[in-house]
């Protein structure tokens, strides 16, 4: 796409931020994406994280009550 048609589709609004924008507010607009971005795969391993702890959790009582039904049908 030639440079000249690359902001067409753009509304009016965003065409006049973008060309007002200094070189330290692109950088800052830079460091912020690559910072959600961040964000984002953190929340996603924490959440992980969390399903894994609580499955383990689950599984941990569940066994529990299992040899505790074995102990109790042994015992007579």
């Amino acid at each position: 796409m030639s440079e000249t048609k690359r902001f067409d589709d753009l509304p009016p609004a965003t065409k006049e931020f973008l060309t007002n924008l200094r070189p330290d507010e692109i950088k800052t607009l830079n460091d912020g994406i690559r910072l959600v971005s961040a964000i984002w795969t953190v929340g996603t391993f924490a959440k992980w994280v969390i399903i894994t702890v609580l499955g383990i959790l689950a599984g941990f009582v569940m066994f529990g009550e299992s040899v505790a039904k074995i102990a109790a049908w042994s015992r007579g």
